[in-house]
């Protein structure tokens, strides 16, 4: 089989480029795995990496004498690390941190984040122009970009910053995070859901509130 797609240039070039893409996807892949801590799957990433390796350079160096093959080769590379990266955001894996500096004054922020399933930790700080609302977000790596669009959505002059931690300890963090509520809406009608949610949140406490007069009387 090695024979005939040496016998033929084109068929050449397609493998070599294609086995190149494969190669820089696990190696990017890998190399994101174990900066994320998933050793095991860095591990097999790894095994892969190095099969797909030997097969391609192996090529390439038996027909070195065809700078085609080099071409396809670095091209094939290029194009893996955009492939690699692409699935790595696709897969979004962990969690992210986004700090976020409010603007507006009339609006209850961090209450209508955790109300659209958000973790919120915020406080009172003060700068330049007074008083501000400071809050830190977790957020599942794949709704970091809704949220940000989110806080954008409701204070369009916020200041945000986003990173990924390491270690997430204590608190209650990700037990705390509904991922139904961050994927049941889109951030260009989110004042549309936080309505719903204020009176959806009303009518439970009228009921409460019946209840327990109710119980009193009786």
């Amino acid at each position: 089989m090695l024979q005939a797609i040496s016998d033929n240039p084109m068929l050449m070039i397609l493998v070599i480029f294609v086995i190149n893409i494969i190669y820089v996807t696990f190696l990017t892949m890998r190399t994101i795995m174990t900066l994320k801590g998933y050793r095991f799957v860095a591990a097999a990433f790894s095994i892969l990496e190095t099969f797909v390796y030997v097969i391609g350079l192996g090529l390439v160096l038996d027909n070195l004498d065809r700078p085609q093959n080099i071409v396809a080769y670095a091209l094939g590379f290029g194009v893996g690390i955009l492939v690699g990266t692409k699935i790595e955001e696709k897969l979004a894996l962990g969690y992210t941190v986004v700090n976020v500096t409010a603007a507006k004054k009339d609006i209850d922020l961090p209450n209508d984040l955790r109300n659209l399933g958000y973790g919120v930790t915020h406080s009172h700080q003060y700068g330049r122009d007074g008083q501000r609302t400071v809050m830190q977000i977790l957020t599942p790596r794949k709704y970091e970009r809704k949220l940000i669009e989110t806080i954008i959505e409701l204070d369009d002059r916020a200041f945000i910053i986003s990173h990924e931690p390491k270690n997430i300890h204590g608190g209650f963090w990700t037990k705390g995070l509904s991922r139904r509520k961050m994927s049941n809406y889109q951030p260009e009608n989110v004042e549309e859901v936080l309505e719903e949610v204020y009176e959806a949140q009303e009518q439970g406490e009228v009921h409460d509130t019946a209840q327990k007069t109710e119980k009193k009387e009786i």
